[in-house]
């Protein structure tokens, strides 16, 4: 009688017609074709190139976009360079540097006052000194025309005087005047005037109001802008030059003859005394030390304001003369060394002076249209 019984052949056996495999070959369990990690089947697969699919293994569609080398397929920024990604996968956005627009304009602190480049057509710079006989050639009116001729070679400078000889005097402002503007027949206005003065002063300013309006040219007549801080650093290093302040407060070292409280010596009547008083409180403040200002030549004179001080028990006074040196005469002077207090130098051709008469020159033409100069245009020191 035959049983039911059937041979049943090993899984393993090759001669039941399934592929043998060892229990422990390092090969997961898992149905054909079901995921797996990419690192299992190293081993097992040969070499490709990148983006190509393995027989039995997994392309890069199936490893999620990732390229061999472990970047996004597409992301040349990682990886080196990687093949593109697969349809339906997107590469992570790269960053690219921005391109910036270049700066038209020069600006911030160290900006320059004037522009290096001007055309020929440019108002001229016109240092009106007070004083009949003032030398235009030397002195504070002669250095501060040679320094900032230096400085902005491509302004033409001169320097012309309030109360010279008329007309006639190659070195009155009214001749001055013509001869730049016979060079400048049309355009904008043919120079900005300057006064050569540290403080108000209506008495020169009512004069040379006159003077550019008997020359009949068009100009430009501006004094010094925001000059208090200016001022009071050239009083200040005037004052340590003659020993009678600190010459730098942040070193906390002490001067046997420096001084304990400071007059600010003015000319210009009331207004100029009064337009001093910014200055003296930055002075103030720069030399932590009582300050107060008076006029040489009207109230408060400088004799009140010596009295002043010794009320307030300053001991030792210095006084520092608020002027350039042309605007003063010779009794003004005198009226200091009555004083009995010790006296700074004026300030003179000192760089705070020429810095200002530049910057007001460059305040004035920046609301003029002035024509660019080309790459080629030659310019340098009007002669």
């Amino acid at each position: 009688m035959a049983l039911g019984f059937r041979l049943v052949t090993d899984a393993r056996d090759p001669s039941a017609g399934i592929p043998m495999r060892q229990p422990n070959d390092g090969v997961p369990s898992r149905p054909p074709g079901g995921p797996t990690s990419a690192r299992q089947f190293t081993g097992d697969l040969p070499e490709t190139r990148p983006n190509a699919a393995a027989p039995g293994g997994f392309s890069d569609r199936d490893r999620g976009g990732f390229g061999d080398r472990g970047g996004y397929a597409g992301d040349r920024g990682y990886g080196g360079d990687l093949p593109a990604p697969a349809r339906g996968q997107e590469a992570f956005p790269v960053r690219r540097p921005t391109m910036r627009p270049p700066r038209m304009t020069s600006g911030g602190r160290h900006r320059r006052a004037v522009p290096a480049s001007l055309p020929q057509t440019a108002p001229a710079l016109v240092l009106a000194v007070p004083g009949s006989d003032t030398d235009l050639t030397s002195g504070a009116a002669g250095e501060l025309t040679a320094v900032l001729r230096v400085d902005n070679p491509a302004v033409e400078v001169r320097a012309a005087r309030i109360d010279g000889g008329g007309p006639g005097d190659p070195s009155d402002l009214q001749a001055v005047l013509a001869d730049v503007a016979s060079r400048r027949p049309d355009g904008p206005p043919c120079a900005v005037v300057i006064p050569l003065i540290a403080t108000v002063n209506p008495p020169v300013i009512r004069r040379l109001r006159e003077s550019v309006a008997a020359s009949g040219v068009n100009a430009i007549v501006s004094g010094f802008l925001n000059s208090n801080a200016m001022i009071a650093e050239a009083l200040h290093i005037r004052l340590a030059e003659a020993g009678l302040a600190r010459a730098d407060r942040v070193r906390l070292f002490s001067i046997v003859t420096a001084a304990d409280g400071v007059l600010i010596a003015t000319v210009g009547g009331p207004n100029g005394a009064a337009s001093a008083n910014v200055t003296s409180v930055l002075l103030a403040a720069r030399l932590a030390l009582p300050v107060i200002t008076a006029s040489m030549d009207s109230a408060p004179s400088v004799q009140e304001g010596v009295m002043r001080l010794k009320e307030m028990g300053v001991n030792r006074l210095a006084i520092a003369p608020c002027f350039i040196g042309p605007e003063a005469n010779r009794s003004d002077l005198e009226s200091l060394l009555a004083a009995g207090a010790d006296c700074a130098a004026p300030i003179g051709a000192h760089s705070n002076i020429a810095k200002l008469a530049a910057l007001t020159y460059g305040q004035a033409i920046s609301s003029l249209d002035l024509p660019t100069p080309g790459d080629q245009d030659k310019h340098g020191q009007h002669e």
